[in-house]
């Protein structure tokens, strides 16, 4: 005959406090800081350029449109920067957004000390959208990159010499068209860090003695101010060095604004998981945050649903409980610039929660809990409160 055991009351509150500060702990974590802050973007100090930290965006004042007269496929760009690390992670520098469509005819991202060039309007292509270009961002100073592309291919030039060719990766001036933004992606808050000292969009392939001048022109801003503007469409010298506006010296349309307050051009809700993986240590990092983060939900959380659900589905209910709370979270993270809201975060912290679980069942079979009293000296809490 088994006799049931009356719960402790104060172990039911030492309980409830641990459930309660382990919940506010997640909640706080997951949607801090409950607001846009403000944006991280100001005018360098020492000459012209731009710095990014660690949430900043800049954005065009308007889309750019594609040339009705423009039929070939060649375009080029030229960005001169210099980021924050290398060693480490990375993030989006630019990229350009079609809301339409949902598309980004043309992004380019920083991964550790190299650069990767994407196109999702290449989707045809046989060997996939995206390009790498190893060690180019390794130099402790600015470097200026100068990317062309026609018909027969793209190529990629580091202060003027030639770095990377591919034929199969062709960039036309369509692609260079739709919002412009620097420092975040469109839809995620995938931000970059570092300094922008030059931006240039073209409308025709540069020749290598373009590509070659680039460098003496934008060191002088003279140069770059008296240069040809014929194919140029955007030319930002960021010289201004106050203010909320970057101008273009070919078209003042498409001036670059400088928001107050930090903010995703088109945020995602419930981000799909192959669309959220991004290579690197960043993206294990996060994974491995939200599935630890979850953890404490599971084992506290498994104690007290099985004192006062008296059930022998304590467990799943629990789980069920981690994946509520989950889904809570990334809905408010999808009004959060700061935040990302995906299917990736639910499913590692309801793996956490399941963990937690199972973390709390093999500590209490081993009786390590009771001198705690947050365990019943029984196996199970549904034995705690059987009938005889």
């Amino acid at each position: 005959m088994n006799v049931a055991i009356a719960p402790n009351r104060n172990t039911d509150k030492i309980l409830r406090a641990l459930c309660a500060c382990v919940l506010l702990i997640i909640l706080t974590a997951g949607l801090w800081p409950f607001h846009a802050p403000r944006n991280q973007v100001t005018w360098s100090n020492q000459g012209k350029g731009l710095l990014f930290g660690k949430h900043g965006s800049v954005l065009s004042a308007s889309s750019f449109e594609s040339s009705a007269a423009k039929t070939n496929n060649s375009c080029s760009l030229d960005i001169w920067l210099k980021p924050s690390q290398v060693d480490a992670g990375g993030g989006m520098i630019l990229g350009f957004y079609w809301p339409d469509s949902n598309l980004v005819p043309f992004s380019l991202r920083q991964y550790r000390a190299g650069l990767v060039l994407g196109s999702e309007s290449q989707k045809s292509l046989p060997n996939g959208t995206e390009i790498y270009v190893r060690d180019i961002l390794s130099s402790a100073r600015p470097v200026l990159v100068t990317i062309t592309s026609s018909e027969s291919g793209t190529a990629i030039y580091a202060d003027g010499a030639l770095r990377k060719r591919v034929s199969n990766f062709v960039l036309s001036s369509r692609d260079l068209t739709g919002q412009l933004l620097i420092g975040s992606a469109p839809s995620t808050s995938y931000n970059w860090s570092g300094e922008l000292k030059g931006l240039a969009l073209y409308d025709h392939q540069l020749s290598p003695a373009e590509v070659s001048n680039q460098l003496a022109v934008w060191t002088g801003a003279a140069s770059v101010r008296a240069s040809n503007s014929q194919g140029v469409i955007a030319r930002y010298v960021f010289d201004e060095g106050k203010g909320g506006v970057v101008h273009n010296q070919a078209n003042s349309a498409t001036d670059l604004l400088i928001p107050e307050r930090f903010f995703v051009l088109h945020p995602q809700f419930l981000e799909r998981p192959w669309d959220e993986y991004h290579p690197g240590w960043r993206y294990w990092k996060n994974v491995g945050i939200n599935i630890v983060g979850f953890i404490p939900l599971g084992f506290f959380f498994r104690p007290y649903f099985g004192r006062i659900l008296n059930s022998k589905r304590s467990s799943w209910l629990v789980i069920a409980f981690g994946f509520a709370v989950s889904l809570t979270i990334e809905v408010g993270q999808s009004f959060l610039p700061t935040r990302d809201s995906g299917m990736t975060d639910l499913i590692t912290n309801t793996f956490g929660t399941a963990l937690g679980v199972m973390l709390y069942l093999w500590v209490k079979r081993r009786n390590w809990l009771v001198r705690t009293r947050i365990a019943p000296t029984l196996p199970l809490e549904e034995d705690v409160y059987s009938n005889r």
